[in-house]
């Protein structure tokens, strides 16, 4: 689908055109496939990345679709004579006034593409040539929006429809730790690197990430994003100091260093893996099952970036954990948030600063540490937010007014179950449970219990409550007097 509508984009006369598809959604394969049909008519296509890493995984999906091509990146001499080359955008930006002007250029991580950089020097150069942009995360820093270089935008499926089609894994999210990023300054449209590795490199927040890992993923595979090169040396010297085999890559590695690097950690012999950028973008790494946030970002495109690293699917991974001790998704949304994509510079603006006057509502619950959209109940562990106030709340449909504090403890209890039931009920059903009505009769009975425990014997209960109790949440919540 998508890449018919790339297709159908250059049919009606766009010259540039950027495909949108989440990390994981088969950017490479899209763009290979457009690759193969180009070539098959005799015409010349340049594929540009900027790290080694990605101009393998290129490689390989064309060798995968039976394409012949040339590859040119540092250490490689000369220009490639077959119709496809994958190049290094920084080796070709030295070599432009050499290299034969190709029908089609193909950018993967364009959301780096600006007129004043490498992947703009590149497209200056062949202006006549048509320009395909690949990227998960269409937006920039500096607000100025992707349209300075292309004039028509491809947006494939969400990570929820991909996510719900099983080509994505789906995430549960914590956000054990939050930092206090008052003082924190912003350059170049997000932190000051120096000042945030002061702040996240604190025994608080290194040693809530190991102990939280330890609690709600012990032993899976995880990514631990930091802020700087020694930032994810100290994080990952924390997590040996607990036991775990831990183990830090950044861009200043030998390659071969890195790569025993990264199959010791596919093979399970590192269970955490700490990086800076280096793994935040182009790396297929499926086996990663935990993503360990420990970078505060304004940026929404790094954010998605790095959260994408953890949700690709893989033999025996049922869903991917993320720990979020940096503030991100309060500060950007959950990944699987629908997002309006747009190349208007000026849509971008508006919308960034209508953010940071009202950030996205989610809520973490103080017992589990489940981040959540704005419920009334924790669709994790069940825990019941105290009201505050007046406010209204949208339960199967139907807009039910709850009453303030003072007023909700004077109420009848059966509306409060009733309450609750209707807004489990709902939980139920997205998580996919079999009979989300009887989870829901059977969180509202523990709760219950819990509560009445403190006010006589337990002896004289059933599972905490009387069969008396039960029968009466049951006929109030379920609507009829079968036993429960």
């Amino acid at each position: 689908m998508s890449v018919e509508a790339v297709r159908d984009s250059f049919r009606a006369g766009k010259r540039r055109t950027l495909l949108v598809l989440p990390t994981g959604g088969g950017k490479t394969i899209c763009f290979s496939y457009i690759a193969a049909g180009v070539a098959q008519n005799k015409k010349r296509v340049l594929i540009i990345a900027h790290r080694r890493e990605l101009l393998r995984q290129i490689s390989k999906a064309l060798t995968d679709v039976g394409v012949p091509h040339g590859m040119m990146m540092g250490g490689s001499t000369g220009i490639p004579k077959a119709n496809v080359v994958v190049a290094s955008v920084f080796t070709l930006a030295n070599r432009l006034k050499h290299f034969p002007e190709p029908d089609m250029i193909i950018g993967d991580e364009a959301h780096h593409f600006t007129p004043e950089s490498s992947w703009g020097k590149v497209i200056k150069a062949f202006p006549k040539a048509r320009v395909l942009g690949v990227t998960a995360t269409p937006e920039r820093l500096d607000g100025k929006g992707l349209g300075v270089l292309f004039d028509d935008m491809v947006v494939g499926p969400t990570v929820a429809e991909l996510t719900e089609q099983e080509y994505l894994s789906p995430a549960d999210v914590y956000a054990p730790s939050k930092p206090d990023m008052e003082g924190i300054h912003s350059r170049m449209g997000d932190f000051v690197k120096s000042e945030l590795e002061k702040l996240m490199d604190r025994p608080s927040i290194t040693g809530s990430a190991v102990a939280h890992y330890t609690k709600l993923a012990p032993g899976k595979k995880a990514i631990a994003f930091c802020v700087s090169v020694k930032h994810a040396q100290m994080v990952a010297e924390d997590f040996r100091n607990a036991g775990y085999a831990s183990y830090h890559i950044d861009g200043g590695m030998k390659e071969k260093e890195r790569d025993t690097v990264l199959k010791d950690f596919e093979a399970g012999k590192i269970q955490i893996l700490t990086s800076c950028d280096l793994v935040s973008e182009g790396f297929d790494l499926p086996a990663v099952e935990v993503a360990i946030l420990l970078r505060p970002t304004q940026s929404l495109s790094l954010y998605l970036q790095q959260c994408g690293r953890a949700i690709r699917p893989a033999p025996g991974k049922d869903k991917t954990i993320i720990l979020d001790h940096a503030g991100n998704t309060a500060r950007h949304g959950f990944i699987d948030e629908p997002r309006d994509w747009t190349l208007d510079p000026d849509i971008i603006k508006q919308r960034r600063a209508a953010a940071k006057e009202k950030p996205p509502e989610v809520r973490t619950c103080p017992d589990c540490f489940a981040v959540h959209a704005t419920l009334p109940v924790c669709p994790k562990c069940g825990h019941v937010y105290e009201i505050k106030g007046r406010e209204i709340l949208e339960l199967a449909g139907e807009l039910v007014q709850v009453s303030s504090a003072t007023e909700a403890r004077s109420s009848a209890e059966e509306t409060d179950w009733k309450r609750r039931f209707d807004v489990l009920s709902m939980v139920g059903r997205k998580r996919g449970y079999k009979s989300p009505q009887k989870w829901a009769f059977n969180v509202i009975c523990g709760q219950e219990a819990t509560r009445l425990a403190k006010l006589r014997n337990a002896n004289q209960t059933t599972n905490g409550l009387t069969l008396e109790e039960r029968q009466r949440i049951w006929t109030m919540t379920m609507g009829r007097t079968a036993r429960a």
